[in-house]
């Protein structure tokens, strides 16, 4: 019986043995990029979550940048995952987009944005929701929004000079919610009984988490967030669907106009998804920016200087220097590109881009396996001293001269190919309208806070309080 028992656990062991073997070393028709697996299941994915809190690329990719060279493969949440930070493999990779590759996220992900989110929908499908998201993001209707754009930013301006400090990264988030709520489904946060802006807090708070759904963790949070959410829109919905309005006015209209064609491959649960999505990238990223972009121009004068002196000169070309911004003097604006280029580059608001290979790639000798996930690090393109000279520091003046139309191999802020954030102009003309009602009118000083807390998924500057007052001078 003992010897038995000990044939069947040697058996076990061996089984073990070659379990992990397996695991650390998997099979492809080819040579895999260097890296670990990590431990069977759970891989790397501890390390990865690992919050990052410096201004740098990521540790869990800096490091093994150093170790394994600009291609490497790893494991995260039970995946097996091939992580580039090769500006040659991120360009093809775009370029690949429904033909190599395509779009995928992990489960995690999946489940907290919606099974039928817009980045996990692929073909004609995907076509079909960025042309409806055109609609109301597209530069012919940022025309139209741009007054009122920049009148909701004097307005918030005003209120918030009045105020001892301000939180500027909730403040900025709660400006542009309520903006983009309006438009999309005509919420307004000083009448509607409920509060649509708080899900998204307990959202975000646990949306870069380590995945476990149990009571009192940040990603149960999370998912109850993402639910109470969904809840409340697709309530309005319901609400707007028994009482229709005789003319569109807003995003919920057309959605309800699109569902009710007979050939409309549009659903109830995507059209949501795709609400949910919409509002999320459009204040958070946004606000972010903002953020980051109030702060670099308070430690660098200079910059601050060169900004506001071309936004004085807009104002005093005028007719009527009391006359709205135009659109025309919005494409003017050089310098502000530039500072907004700059700041994107350095915020890394897309700090990773998933994709999942079709096929077997060859690239530069190495194999990706079919079935593979790839990673793509812009931190790692952005932050390259071999590309970008002191790649840390705030330099908008880099940026003079280079027009940028879309994703680069070397500047992909908003991610690139035909996945290209369709709302890359919606945030620049937030961010510009802000910085041009900011810097003509008033003047901020920081009172305390400002650290920035990176992780592998998303960055939070936490407490960036500053004082913001009008300025004695008026512009002639």
């Amino acid at each position: 019986m003992i010897s038995v028992g000990m044939s069947i656990g040697a058996f076990l062991i061996l089984i073990i043995i070659h379990w992990v073997y397996n695991w650390r070393n998997p099979r492809c028709n080819g040579k895999l990029p260097p890296g670990s697996m990590g431990w069977p299941l759970l891989g790397e994915t501890i390390q990865f979550f690992t919050p990052n809190t410096t201004s740098d690329i990521a540790p869990f990719v800096k490091e093994r940048m150093k170790r394994y060279g600009p291609i490497f493969r790893t494991s995260v949440v039970g995946r097996p995952v091939i992580v580039s930070t090769d500006p040659d493999l991120n360009y093809f990779i775009f370029q690949q987009e429904g033909q190599s590759f395509q779009s995928w996220y992990p489960d995690t992900f999946t489940e907290i944005f919606g099974r039928q989110n817009v980045g996990s929908l692929h073909g004609f499908m995907y076509k079909y929701l960025k042309n409806m998201v055109l609609n109301l993001f597209g530069s012919e209707s940022l025309k139209k929004m741009l007054p009122e754009v920049e009148e909701v930013a004097k307005n918030k301006l005003k209120r918030w000079s009045g105020q001892t400090s301000v939180e500027m990264k909730e403040a900025t988030a709660n400006m542009i919610f309520d903006l983009t709520a309006k438009k999309l489904i005509s919420y307004d946060s000083e009448t509607s009984p409920e509060n649509l802006r708080e899900c998204f807090v307990a959202f975000i708070q646990g949306l870069i988490s380590f995945p476990i759904d149990i009571p009192g963790t940040a990603f149960h949070k999370c998912l109850q967030g993402r639910k109470k959410a969904m809840k409340m829109l697709k309530t309005m919905l319901e609400e707007r669907r028994a009482q229709p309005r005789k003319e569109g006015t807003d995003f919920f209209d057309y959605v309800l106009e699109e569902l009710q064609k007979n050939d409309t491959i549009l659903t109830e649960a995507i059209a949501l998804d795709l609400m949910f999505v919409l509002l999320f990238a459009s204040f958070e990223t946004t606000s972010l920016a903002i953020t980051l972009a109030t702060k670099f121009l308070h430690d660098h004068p200079l910059a601050l200087k060169e900004l506001t002196e071309e936004h004085e000169t807009i104002i005093r070309s005028r007719e009527n220097p009391a006359s709205g911004l135009t659109w025309k003097e919005y494409k003017s604006m050089k310098f502000t590109f530039q500072v907004i280029n700059e700041t994107v580059r350095l915020a890394n608001i897309v700090p990773a881009i998933f994709r999942k290979t079709l096929r077997d790639i060859n690239f530069k000798g190495y194999t990706i396996p079919a079935g593979w996930a790839v990673m793509v690090c812009p931190p790692a393109v952005h932050l390259n001293p071999a590309k970008y000279q002191d790649p840390l520091d705030f330099n908008p003046w880099r940026w003079e001269g280079v027009e940028i139309n879309g994703a680069t191999r070397n500047f992909m802020a908003f991610g690139g190919g035909m996945r290209f954030c369709v709302g890359t102009d919606f945030t620049k003309v937030q961010m510009a309208v802000f910085l041009h009602s900011l810097v003509t009118k008033y003047r901020w000083q920081t009172i305390g806070g400002g650290n920035t807390v990176r992780t592998p998924g998303l960055q939070f500057p936490n407490g960036y309080h500053v004082r913001i007052s009008e300025k004695d001078e008026k512009i002639l």
